[in-house]
């Protein structure tokens, strides 16, 4: 029996999971370690934690989970972006890396998109410049901690330490590299031009490989610390979203995947570079050769049902205790009973700001329209179609481009509620499908591992073997056709609030320093 090993190393955790050929998987296991947050908007990790994860997720693997070491044919890792590892000439961390959810580098942003130009940048990286993005961060280091960035000799991504770690070799891949905001993603290489415009050392980038390419085997040392072979092969994986579309098999002109997890992400394949103007969607390398995805991010999806749990379901919290019911599947059913548009109550879904397409920091989440009338289960479901709003902003935008969406997947824990699915289905006004994947990233990092070792032919063959459609939820017409109408208000009550959003931010900014 030939075994996959699929590495997902996330913010809160690590996830390895083992799977065979045919696609059973065997066992996951994980490992929690600390973030790190000093300061407001400062968000950081230490990679000996990354580290000593992956081991011990390996190890229990194989001792508690009883999984045969000697018949891992090969493993890959799949790994939060935007993160940076600064390594010395001796390959050791200079300072902890700061992680994509990290928002200190705004004077930087507008140094980047002042000294390139916006539409230059989106031209060369395909993507404006963000805060969570890794160029960023190299600035910030250079002009706050001069002392770091003088002895910075190469660059990483937080996976891309863990293959380090693995194997002894400094590399990255493209999925990974194009998140950096320092990589031409037309051209699937590290620019010259931006890295030249922002008088950055280019010695620090490291090599880039495909994702199902071979980064080298096991050391002795790795072998030794997670218990597998030494001759096990390591392939390069990729970016969380990208593995993730890989998992769900979006390898496809005209699929498209929405996902409902804390942050709501709607990605789609694409067999050429696209990019978007105005810098609302991402373009980014996809973990298959030659070819790219487009993605649109919304910052709270299924984080705002948790927030609304939290803060208004203490009783059925408490009723849940003494049921086979989760408090979740208690708002459900009570939203199940509220008509489509929630009896006018609407829910802007910017709790943290928002990325797609508002790019708007600022932007905080607003009720609107209510009245006595209304009770929980109103506001329930209205968190729930504000989300589906919110995700339907970036399937329009990824229209606008071209991509014309003949299926789409949808993954997630929000994806697990029916009614969800079904108000996503209605508001997009489109048939939503379930797949027999559910561990996304680790999934699609053990597909790149098989076809890097040879056992599938490229990825579109191990996606084929292994991804089934297991349901498929079709749009109620006449609910369709309510949230129609209700669209175009959703999305100009952003529009009407936006200088009341920028004014309460810096009011509070001024009295909350």
């Amino acid at each position: 029996m030939d075994i996959l090993l699929g590495i997902d190393l996330g913010t809160s955790g690590v996830k390895v999971l083992a799977m065979e050929r045919a696609g059973k998987i065997l066992a996951t296991t994980t490992r929690n370690y600390p973030l790190y947050q000093p300061r407001a908007g400062w968000s950081e990790q230490e990679p000996e934690d990354w580290w000593n994860g992956v081991v011990g997720a390996v190890r229990d693997l194989l001792q508690e989970q009883h999984i045969d070491a000697g018949a891992v044919r090969g493993l890959a890792v799949s790994g939060q972006m935007h993160g940076s590892v600064f390594l010395d000439d001796r390959q050791q961390v200079i300072r902890r890396p700061l992680l994509w959810n990290d928002t200190r580098t705004f004077p930087q942003c507008q140094t980047i998109t002042e000294t390139i130009g916006e539409e230059r940048l989106i031209e060369l990286a395909g993507n404006p410049a963000l805060e969570g993005f890794t160029g960023p961060k190299v600035l910030w280091l250079k002009e706050n901690e001069p002392e770091h960035y003088n002895r910075l000799a190469t660059l990483l991504l937080p996976k891309d330490y863990i293959l380090y770690r693995l194997t002894g070799r400094l590399c990255t891949e493209v999925s990974d590299a194009a998140g950096t905001l320092l990589f031409d993603v037309r051209n699937r290489k590290w620019s010259g031009q931006i890295m030249d415009l922002l008088d950055l050392k280019p010695s620090m980038l490291p090599e880039v490989l495909e994702s199902p390419d071979t980064v080298g085997t096991l050391t002795a040392e790795a072998a030794s610390a997670t218990g597998l072979p030494a001759g096990v092969r390591v392939i390069a994986g990729g970016a969380d979203n990208a593995c993730s579309a890989v998992g769900n098999g979006i390898v496809s002109e005209g699929l498209v995947l929405a996902s409902l997890g804390s942050s709501g992400t709607v990605v789609a394949y694409t067999a050429q570079m696209k990019s978007d103007p105005g810098g609302r969607i991402h373009s980014f390398n996809h973990a298959i050769p030659g070819r790219w995805y487009l993605m649109g991010v919304m910052l709270s999806a299924a984080a705002s049902f948790q927030w609304f749990r939290d803060t208004f379901a203490e009783a059925e919290t408490i009723l849940a205790r003494s049921l086979p019911d989760s408090a979740e599947h208690l708002l459900n059913r009570a939203a199940e009973t509220v008509a489509p548009g929630s009896d006018g109550v609407m829910f802007l879904p910017y709790l943290s700001g928002e990325r797609t397409p508002h790019r708007d920091a600022k932007a905080r989440g607003v009720f609107f329209g209510l009245a006595p009338v209304h009770a929980k289960k109103h506001l329930t479901r209205a968190v729930m179609e504000g989300v589906a709003f919110g995700m339907r902003d970036s399937l329009e935008l990824i229209q606008d481009l071209g991509i014309t969406a003949t299926q789409i997947r949808i993954t997630g824990g929000g994806a697990k509620s029916p009614l969800w699915r079904q108000i996503i289905a209605d508001v997009f006004d489109h048939p939503v499908v379930t797949t027999n994947i559910e561990e996304g990233p680790a999934i699609g990092a053990a597909l790149l591992a098989g076809v890097g070792v040879g056992l599938f032919r490229d990825v579109e063959e191990a996606v084929r073997d292994i991804v089934e459609i297991t349901g498929t939820t079709e749009p109620n017409a006449s609910h369709a056709a309510i949230y129609r109408d209700l669209y175009p208000l959703y999305q100009r009550l952003y529009q009407s609030l936006k200088p009341e959003f920028a004014e309460a931010f810096d009011i509070l900014e001024r009295f909350n320093p």
